[in-house]
């Protein structure tokens, strides 16, 4: 997909950011709304998980500004925490894996151990570094397969920048964002006013103008799903905005981590009828939906048609191009995974690692059901003409 030229001087802008390492702190976007192509809603929403982190290291500026080049509906992150209190965009709660804080020796002596979901968990935090000291910081690639040439190009982002890009992109994109490890946050982050880690998350999506409850008026302009896996920070939030909200679910050995409740409690009819005033959707784990053994799918359980019967959207995540992912039914081809998912299991969203993977497949399907219309009208009207003939 063409990226637009009032998009480049923004791109130009992250990569100095990416460079200097300082903060940067966003303006509103110059576009004016009725310049911007609307949100797609006729089709499954493609949800960049963690930018397009299958090309570029994940959760970086620049892995969502590629996302949005590559045609995603929305870009998603996971918000964590600094020390000092300002809301990043970072997926694990430890900066061991997918930064090079082990090279920095002035950061030798913050190595902890923390109870993270019931396991004691040791390394480097973001919750003991200040954000100065997490812009220093360089990330890389979470996988060793996946290209190289980015690591040490970028830096962690904070949640206002990462809703700058949003903003200034050159259509409306949506935000994902996740309320990530609220417990962990809670118990080692204290706000002077004495708010939650959910006070902050909420008002800054408030401080850029996101509100409305799904498909509004005012949803549609700056589109938002609110998303974690603890149920209590979701009920929560629920008194806060209006904005939609989803349920993620964790593998079926993993119980939530607030409520320690079962996978089979929270996917339960009984479940479902009580959490579906509180959120829009559930985002499960797609080996949850359709099991599989030795890397062979097997039965699809019945969980999207459950979910569906009570009105709930289903976003599954991950979608991953690589052969080490991709079950073997698939024949290492993801647009026929994808075809899977949202032909036949029919799911309403996918969180995927490779954003242009997937939109390609879903224009190609677009203008394949395009000329499948066309060729059906071309029918109708020689039928048409037969019958005329045929009266005459």
């Amino acid at each position: 997909m063409a990226s637009s030229h009032c998009f480049a001087p923004f791109v130009f802008l992250l990569l100095l950011v990416g460079c200097s390492g300082r903060p940067f702190y966003p303006l509103p976007s110059k576009l004016a709304d009725g310049d911007r192509q609307p949100l797609q809603t006729s089709r499954p929403y493609n949800i960049a998980h963690r930018g397009s982190n299958g090309e570029i290291p994940e959760e970086t500026a620049a892995a969502y500004v590629r996302a949005i080049e590559e045609g995603a509906d929305f870009i998603e992150t996971d918000i964590l925490s600094s020390k000092d209190g300002v809301l990043i965009c970072f997926h694990d709660v430890t900066l061991d894996e997918t930064t090079d804080v082990a090279e920095h020796k002035e950061f030798s002596n913050r190595k902890r151990t923390y109870e993270v979901q019931g396991v004691n968990t040791t390394g480097f935090f973001t919750v003991d570094f200040t954000l100065e000291e997490l812009k220093s910081l360089r990330v890389k690639q979470r996988y060793p397969f996946r290209d190289q040439q980015y690591n040490g190009k970028y830096t962690i982002i904070t949640f206002e920048e990462f809703i700058a890009i949003a903003l200034d992109a050159p259509r409306v994109v949506g935000i994902y964002p996740e309320i990530k490890n609220p417990v962990l946050i809670n118990q080692h982050v204290k706000w002077a006013d004495g708010k939650r880690f959910e006070d902050r998350f909420v008002e800054t999506l408030k401080k850029y103008g996101y509100k409305g409850s799904y498909m509004s008026k005012d949803w549609l302009k700056q589109p938002a799903f609110i998303q974690s896996f603890a149920p209590t920070s979701l009920i929560y939030v629920s008194n806060l905005t209006d904005l939609p909200k989803i349920f993620l679910i964790d593998d079926i050995t993993v119980p939530t981590q607030d409520t320690n409740q079962s996978y089979w409690e929270i996917t339960s009819d009984a479940y479902l009828d009580f959490i579906k005033d509180y959120v829009v959707g559930i985002g499960p784990w797609k080996d949850t939906v359709v099991p599989v053994v030795n890397n062979y799918l097997q039965t699809p359980t019945d969980l999207v048609s459950r979910a569906h019967a009570h009105d709930l959207q289903v976003h599954p995540y991950t979608y991953r191009n690589e052969n080490s992912f991709l079950h073997f039914n698939f024949h290492q081809d993801p647009y026929a995974e994808y075809d899977y998912w949202v032909n036949e299991i029919g799911v309403d969203g996918l969180f995927t690692d490779f954003t242009g993977s997937l939109h390609n497949y879903q224009e190609w399907n677009s203008f394949k059901e395009s000329d499948d219309k066309n060729a059906s009208n071309l029918l109708h009207k020689i039928a048409s003409m037969v019958s005329s003939y045929g009266r005459a």
